[in-house]
């Protein structure tokens, strides 16, 4: 079972490591976190369904954060390779797109991108507050 969100900034995303690392009870396959210019693509994937319960906690956790997400074909395919086991270098060289994160979510190397980004810019975009 897997939930593909749409947020708009690192914060936010930020907030789903910290639930995730809260909530150890759940079954967390891997966490798929991609930025784009105006957002943040986040896939949460779970071993197995989760229960009603947890189920509807996580969504409305998730619909408080961001908003319900569908790829496009090469966001498709790039989350496909991720959990085919393609390395993350090749699926952003492949398809274009930025992968912050995947596998356990790490708080580090979101604010290490967030970092390595308003450093190149020489400002802080919106979406990487």
């Amino acid at each position: 079972m897997d939930y593909l969100y749409y947020l708009a900034n690192a914060s936010l995303t930020l907030r789903i490591v910290e639930f995730l690392h809260a909530n150890t009870q759940l079954p967390l396959l891997f966490m798929t976190v991609i930025h784009q210019i105006d957002g943040w693509v986040v896939r949460v994937k779970f071993e197995h369904p989760l229960n009603p319960q947890q189920d509807g906690d996580f969504r409305a956790f998730l619909n408080e954060l961001g908003i319900p997400y569908e790829p496009n074909v090469r966001v498709q395919m790039a989350l496909w390779g991720l959990e085919m086991g393609q390395m993350p270098i090749d699926v952003m060289q492949r398809y274009q797109i930025a992968v912050v994160s995947h596998g356990q979510p790490d708080r580090a190397e979101i604010e290490a991108f967030r970092g390595q980004f308003v450093q190149g810019l020489g400002y802080c975009p919106e979406t990487l507050a």
